[in-house]
């Protein structure tokens, strides 16, 4: 696992961390006007819990003291798009250059993963190139789904081509399902089961469809430990050659595919045992 943190920061940057300190790839940024756009839009719940207030040198204070010596910054969930295009994009670029700004302010403590407008592919191409390009990011964070349109749509084909062109790592991070089952999901936040679910859903289908093979330069980070991948790998071999067979879907490329994912430890601080 330490390889896994290592290889993928020095795939994003040359930045130098202490070999004691720990590299943080989930980490947040939450922007006041990010925030305000939700309440604009009734949304400060929407993944049912709320979100706290951030600040770099507060962030900075907390790293020291649990020994993290970089973290990467990416926008939370939920993604800001409610039938306004312009004013996702804006929002986004907003985050996005703070983080670049953030990041130039404290060299060495910070690296940050770019936020795109989704579900407008053609306004999601057009910031990846910026912030790749002009903000120098250092990857892309891209959400399970994005209103619906879930990693793996081949909408997202042109997208991914894109991304595959410059290397680009790939920070995943899951957000509510649309739908999702309110009726049982009323008193336990998203983030505490359904999240490790939503993701397992978007990988599995970006593997399905081959994804990370036919864009083999992608580095794709699965959070959460992998969040459910390992129970439901094991599975999804098991049956595939049975409906691959009747014509329900095409083979997968396993070791293909999965050579090119990396995995954080969010939420699971045992395993940096």
């Amino acid at each position: 696992m330490k390889r896994i943190i290592i290889g993928l920061t020095a795939l994003m940057s040359n930045i130098m961390v202490h070999a004691q300190m720990a590299v943080d790839v989930h980490t947040h940024i939450i922007l006041s006007e990010y925030k305000e756009l939700l309440r604009r839009h009734g949304a400060e719940l929407e993944e049912t819990f709320p979100l706290p207030e951030w600040e770099a040198e507060n962030h900075i204070s907390f790293m020291d003291s649990a020994g993290i010596g970089c973290a990467v910054l990416t926008m939370p969930a939920p993604q800001p798009y409610y039938g306004d295009g312009v004013e996702s994009a804006a929002c986004i670029r907003h985050v996005n250059e703070v983080a670049a700004e953030t990041k130039e302010k404290h060299p060495g403590r910070f690296l940050f993963c770019a936020a795109l407008p989704l579900p407008d592919v053609d306004a999601a191409i057009r910031e990846a190139i910026y912030a790749l390009g002009t903000l120098r990011a250092d990857g892309i964070k891209l959400a399970t789904n994005s209103r619906g349109q879930y990693l793996g749509d081949p909408e997202l084909d042109p997208l991914m081509e894109v991304l595959n062109e410059r290397h680009a790592v790939v920070i995943v991070h899951p957000h509510r399902p649309t739908p999702y089952p309110e009726n049982i999901i009323r008193i336990t936040p998203l983030a505490m089961y359904e999240y490790p679910a939503e993701t397992t859903r978007a990988i599995v289908n970006m593997l399905s469809r081959n994804v990370l093979v036919r864009y083999p330069n992608l580095r794709v980070v699965v959070p959460h430990c992998g969040s459910f991948l390992p129970l439901a790998i094991p599975r999804m071999k098991s049956i595939l050659p049975a409906v691959v067979g009747n014509g329900y879907m095409q083979p997968v490329d396993w070791e293909g595919n999965l050579s090119r994912l990396y995995y954080d430890l969010a939420g699971n601080p045992s395993r940096l045992d």
